[in-house]
């Protein structure tokens, strides 16, 4: 936690960073937006229209668009004309705010004019991953019962008729219709016919603006809620993480289905009045430098997985392309190894620079900003705006270099508003009064950056799933050597996560490395063949709280070689 690797860009629009924490005021962010004036809210107004309103800005370039070799270019005026098309189809289908409209396409324009127009009416918008399956399909309908669906014929066979009961329409992005469902709509034959005007409609700053579903950790999908009132929090992150300028060409390499690309492909960058890149091709590293290379992306936000991509595809490459213009690339979605940010570093000559946030913080909150020194391997720094904290299982804060889980103060514009049809889990996150906790581990150091050490649920994936620590030890306790298990996930190099368990056996069982190769195979057969469980060590006793809960967080600790405080004293 000592090493750091001196700023990159001492200019960066947030050049001195404890004086602009010190002076923060989310009052004053207010007054970038024209709501401050008007009291009219609504996060497409400050997008695209007010910028439609400048002769200067009206025919730059938002959104580009790439997919099979073919370039789709798409101005603030172009964004504003097919959004208000498509807006006035709802509205003659009866479209009414606070309907939900989900999205299931591939990669495709359409996406982003469908969000646009639900923002404009009110519509609450889902976007959903492609390649998700029926069930994962059916799960999502049944929660969020949508009145309209937006997919493509080749996808409109997977959606599970049983739960389209509530579904009124279905918007096909191109024809012939299928005759399958009883409203179909295709768009390229009905949206020419509507105005090319759509005045949005104004609504309080916690009107839904979209949902997003993440994956359940022992349950089923959270549909988390956002509100219009986020484009405060998403015009400061680009800003001041991303390091945004109107001359600023800004490509965020994922999924709309994932929230990062909801928000720092489409409401992010407009807010901020900058060019868009989407790239809708499937992953290869060549697609990728073209990619940066060809529309001469400024500011490049990806993931350690894009990354790692670059890196088994060899050092020779980034060399045959002109990546010139690329000054700023941020990382979000989990931790960067060390050998990939000095591959980064070393072949694409710029520091990469970690964030992190989740679904229901709606925007970034942990940077390493572009005028600040990077320590490899940190989530950075609290923005400015938002206080951050290492607490324990009471909700006391922790000291510096003691593992806990990471909680930010309430007081975020862009925190999720609920969760969908479930309140009881979204009061858990505010369990601690003043509180929001995350349910990711972390330890402050004493300069108060911020390092990841995982999930407490300690999710692991395999294959396509990601596992729970709970299904495996519920599996390892089926053993009939073993009493109690508790597991972790654990990091193996280059990248892949594995699970390690901690067990205390029964009697009459007496810990050994058969019995441990035992245990494993038993796990196999009874859960996955594919189950990284690589690691057992037997205890005599698992750390508890003083109610009996196992503290895998003190596991984890132990680990690392961190303080973990005394188990003893902790409360569930």
């Amino acid at each position: 936690m000592k090493a750091k690797i001196e700023a990159q860009n001492p200019n960066a629009n947030l050049k001195d960073y404890d004086l602009a924490y010190k002076a923060f005021s989310w009052k004053e962010e207010e007054k970038y937006f024209s709501w401050h004036k008007t009291g009219k809210i609504n996060i497409v107004y400050e997008a695209i229209d007010r910028w439609t309103e400048d002769p200067e800005k009206r025919n730059k370039e938002a959104l580009i668009f790439e997919k099979f070799g073919q370039t789709q270019i798409f101005t603030y005026q172009d964004l504003k004309e097919q959004s208000s098309q498509f807006a006035n189809l709802m509205i003659e289908h009866g479209i009414e705010t606070g309907d939900r409209l989900f999205i299931f396409l591939p990669p495709s324009p359409e996406i982003y004019i469908a969000m646009l127009a639900c923002a404009r009416l009110g519509v609450i918008f889902s976007p959903l991953y492609s390649t998700f399956n029926y069930t994962e399909l059916e799960v999502r309908l049944r929660n969020g019962e949508p009145r309209v669906v937006l997919t493509h014929p080749d996808l409109a066979e997977m959606l599970p008729k049983d739960a389209m009961e509530g579904v009124e329409y279905v918007y096909l992005t191109e024809g012939p219709a299928l005759e399958v469902f009883s409203r179909e709509v295709v768009l390229k034959d009905h949206l020419q016919r509507f105005e090319r005007d759509c005045s949005p409609r104004w609504f309080p700053a916690d009107t839904p603006l979209y949902l997003i579903y993440t994956s359940g950790a022992g349950g089923p999908p959270s549909g988390v809620v956002h509100a219009h009132r986020d484009m405060i929090g998403h015009m400061m992150t680009g800003r001041d993480v991303l390091d945004l300028t109107e001359d600023s060409v800004l490509w965020t390499d994922g999924d709309p289905a994932w929230i990062t690309g909801t928000v720092y492909s489409v409401f992010c960058p407009w807010i901020c009045c900058v060019t868009s890149v989407v790239q809708g091709d499937p992953y290869l590293a060549s697609t990728w430098y073209r990619t940066l290379e060809r529309h001469k992306i400024s500011v490049w936000y990806t993931t350690p997985q894009r990354i790692r991509g670059l890196v088994e595809a060899g050092e020779d490459l980034p060399e045959r392309y002109d990546l010139s213009a690329l000054r700023h690339i941020a990382v979000g979605g989990r931790s960067l190894l060390p050998e990939l940010f000095f591959w980064v570093k070393k072949n694409l000559k710029l520091t990469p620079h970690e964030n992190w946030w989740m679904a229901e913080t709606g925007m970034i909150c942990l940077a390493a900003f572009p005028s600040m020194a990077v320590k490899p391997g940190s989530m950075g720094k609290p923005v400015p705006g938002v206080e951050a904290a290492i607490i324990d299982d009471d909700g006391e804060i922790l000291p510096i270099l003691t593992m806990g889980e990471l909680a930010f103060k309430v007081d975020i514009p862009s925190m999720m508003t609920g969760i969908w049809r479930n309140l009881r889990r979204y009061r858990k996150f505010f369990r601690f009064k003043g509180w929001f906790v995350t349910g990711d581990l972390a330890v402050r150091d004493e300069d108060g950056y911020f390092f990841h050490q995982g999930r407490n649920d300690d999710l692991v994936k395999i294959g396509d799933k990601l596992v729970g620590p709970f299904e495996v030890e519920q599996v390892l306790c089926r053993h009939p050597a073993v009493e109690e298990a508790a597991v972790i996930s654990k990091m193996a190099r280059p990248v892949q996560p594995y699970i390690k368990a901690f067990i205390t056996v029964e009697k009459g069982f007496t810990p050994s490395a058969r019995l441990n190769q035992e245990i494993k195979e038993f796990v196999k057969a009874n859960l996955s063949s594919e189950i990284p469980l690589l690691e057992i060590t037997f205890l005599k006793a698992l750390p508890k709280t003083r109610n009996g809960k196992i503290l895998r967080r003190v596991l984890r600790a132990r680990e690392l070689g961190l303080p973990t405080g005394d188990p003893s004293n902790m409360q569930d």
